[in-house]
């Protein structure tokens, strides 16, 4: 119903979906919440602003290797112009990329993660963190063990990953 309603573009099948979805026996979690909606709206004067929320947006912690180097790089410059924080996952950064921090194209990551890999930490990437993240633990990785495939370990990232070796 919900990919009807989107693809048809219908508003009466959206409504017959979320009541699906807030009915006790489909077994969706909504189903099992009751909402006490306000029976007026909130004033928009006591809503907080879009430049404070946004302060906190945070990306999830990717590295350029997981998805590429522009994609990286464009959700640090995102971040950046909102004044919220990416994440650089524990690939490490480019000197080029933390040099840019401050400056009108800023690709710099506001969070540095630092793993059990350590791969790319240097005393440049952690004097350019806003936030330090630690990873305790390995997460799903396309790999075996946590390791990124071969064929995705590209030049420019073999170069990051021992920048601190």
């Amino acid at each position: 119903m919900l990919q009807a309603s989107t693809r048809e573009g219908d508003y009466d099948k959206f409504k017959q979906y979320t009541e699906m979805v807030n009915e006790e026996t489909t077994g969706y979690i909504r189903s099992f919440l009751e909402f006490n909606y306000p029976s007026k709206g909130i004033s928009i004067d006591e809503v907080e602003s879009v430049e404070s929320i946004v302060k906190r947006f945070k990306t999830g912690a990717m590295s350029y290797g997981s998805i590429s180097e522009e994609a990286h790089q464009t959700l640090a410059v995102a971040m950046n112009h909102l004044h919220g924080k990416s994440n650089s996952g524990e690939g490490g950064e480019s000197d080029e990329r933390m040099l840019s921090k401050g400056t009108d194209n800023d690709r710099c990551s506001a969070i540095k993660q630092v793993a059990s890999g350590r791969f790319g930490v240097t005393s440049r990437y952690l004097t350019s963190a806003k936030e330090i993240q630690i990873k305790m633990a390995q997460g799903a990785k396309p790999g075996e063990g946590g390791h990124l495939p071969g064929k995705k370990v590209y030049p420019w990232i073999a170069y990051i990953a021992t920048a601190s070796s």
